[in-house]
């Protein structure tokens, strides 16, 4: 973990260790490339962090932790079902927006069933997807949302929201155009949330 240091040289240190560990792994990213990155040198590294391992764990939690205080906090669960539904993708869609290296670290944790995998999930992805799926059957019970399954129909949220992000090289080759600018998320935000209005609210509880 992180020494009690100076700020601003940690948040230098975790950005260029995100783009870093994305574009690299654990297994390929080097210290000093990071060091250079950060503007540090690779001794004042090893003294904020023990090990790249820690650094890594550091650097996860860090993001992660970035990603449950925007999309979690959304999700009051005294709001209404529709309004946690809603805030969840908007949420989600700003915080991925602005972590462009998050769907990369998450897939080479997932694809490589890293030993970051189990706490990323008992931490962070179970809860939230607990916190959908009990969303979609409050909105159920209160005849706000048609009769869905609750466990594959948070699935299909998540997917929604997450392979957008996670495929923009892809879209990037099919639109030949950039899937992460501005516009080009705004349009997405809107598709799914229209989705969400036209395929599971009922229609006396869709929002516009």
């Amino acid at each position: 973990m992180a020494h009690a240091r100076n700020p601003a040289t940690i948040q230098r240190i975790v950005a260029a260790a995100e783009k870093i560990f994305a574009e690299q792994g654990l297994d390929g990213a080097r210290t000093d490339a990071i060091a250079r990155s950060a503007r540090v040198n690779k001794a004042l590294l090893y003294y904020y962090f023990r090990s790249k391992e820690d650094l890594h764990r550091f650097t996860l939690e860090t993001l992660f932790g970035q990603m449950r205080a925007r999309v979690g906090t959304a999700m009051e669960e005294s709001a209404a079902p529709r309004d946690r539904l809603v805030s969840y993708v908007n949420g989600f869609f700003d915080f991925a927006a602005a972590h462009p290296n998050y769907p990369r670290l998450v897939q080479r944790e997932v694809s490589g069933r890293g030993q970051s995998l189990h706490w990323i999930v008992q931490v962070y992805f179970g809860p939230l997807y607990r916190r959908l799926a009990a969303a979609i059957r409050s909105g159920i019970a209160r005849g706000e949302f048609r009769r869905v399954d609750p466990q594959h129909t948070a699935l299909t949220l998540i997917a929604m929201t997450v392979f957008y992000f996670a495929a923009a090289p892809v879209l990037a080759e099919l639109w030949r155009c950039d899937p992460l600018a501005p516009a080009r998320v705004a349009a997405r935000r809107r598709s799914v949330l229209d989705f969400l209005q036209h395929g599971l609210f009922q229609q006396g509880a869709r929002k516009r």
